[in-house]
């Protein structure tokens, strides 16, 4: 339904990569061509189409979401030590640590000359609250790690912040370029919220019980680096004592190794059911305030991305 435009989005992302610094370019075609759902992209341009807009500048917005989400990809991947994404070699895992902090810190500072460009403050204050945000999610979640004492409220903050912000402001920023009212940019701005919750909680849901090729990462990966996700926290509170110590030595070690014991205890519990659950309550959430949209094909689209969210096997 936005096949042109994702294509025109495609395009002005490796327009706006090109650079006179050769491990830029190398490392920029790289990342486009390792794929990706292109999930916050396409949620900008099927709410602006759902509102009837007109003009191009959701392309550049949309190019401008999926740089700052990719810059964040690369400053996560060396913070966790990560080595496979998408089912290929990280960009750290390849050129090492500080190419992929400094084309990520590139990336970040383009999608910034890509904002300006649209000359629209509004869309300048939503972007700019939005990667603070992202920041204080990166921070926050690397205060809870290796802590199995972290709360599901504790966890929530963090994706809120971390991730669900980002899909947020790509629902946001398309009702400001359409000029929507209050009531329908504030129900659009809490759909992405949500929907981005949903898409959180799946993921790490699928740590636990995804095929690793289709998942394109190694399994366990958040349990050795000593992330309390929701099956864990939920785990810990609902099985008995010994098996809540396995689940918090684990943490506090980040012990791959203890995996196996670890995912028997996670399904014990039905902790994977739980956030699952819990993910289709939050893309619940995010449909019923699409209700504020007038019925179009582009509408249905958006409610079939929220199911999609909490329905994919990777």
């Amino acid at each position: 339904m936005v096949e042109e435009e994702t294509a025109a989005v495609d395009r002005l992302i490796l327009r706006e990569l090109s650079s006179d610094v050769l491990l830029i370019n190398q490392i920029g075609r790289y990342i486009v061509n390792s794929g990706g759902k292109r999930l916050r992209p396409m949620l900008l341009l099927l709410v602006a189409k759902a509102l009837q807009y007109r003009g191009q500048q959701h392309i550049t917005l949309a190019a401008v979401i999926e740089f700052i989400h990719t810059a964040t990809l690369l400053h996560d991947d060396v913070v966790d030590e990560s080595t496979l994404r998408r089912g290929r070699n990280t960009v750290n895992a390849l050129w090492g640590n500080a190419a992929s902090v400094l084309v990520g810190d590139y990336l970040y500072s383009r999608s910034f000359e890509l904002m300006v460009s649209v000359r629209n403050l509004r869309v300048m204050e939503i972007l700019s609250r939005t990667t603070t945000a992202i920041a204080e999610g990166e921070v926050l979640q690397l205060l809870n790690c290796n802590n199995p004492a972290t709360t599901e409220h504790k966890y929530l903050e963090v994706i809120s912040r971390k991730t669900a912000i980002l899909f947020s402001a790509a629902a946001q920023l398309a009702t400001v370029l359409t000029g929507a009212s209050e009531p329908i940019e504030l129900a659009l701005k809490d759909y992405g919220l949500h929907l981005g919750i949903a898409f959180q909680l799946i993921d790490d849901a699928l740590d636990y019980m995804a095929n690793p090729e289709e998942l394109g990462k190694n399994l366990g990966d958040d349990l050795a680096e000593g992330k309390p996700t929701l099956p864990l926290i939920y785990a810990i509170e609902h099985g008995n004592a010994a098996q809540a110590a396995v689940l918090r030595n684990a943490i506090e070690n980040g012990d791959r190794d203890a995996f196996r014991e670890v995912y028997e205890i996670v399904e014990s519990t039905d902790a994977i059911a739980y956030t699952a659950r819990r993910a289709r309550e939050e893309a619940d959430k995010a449909v019923e305030l699409l209700s504020v949209l007038p019925a179009s094909e582009y509408k249905d689209a958006l409610v079939r991305l929220a199911h999609l969210s909490v329905e994919r096997s990777y």
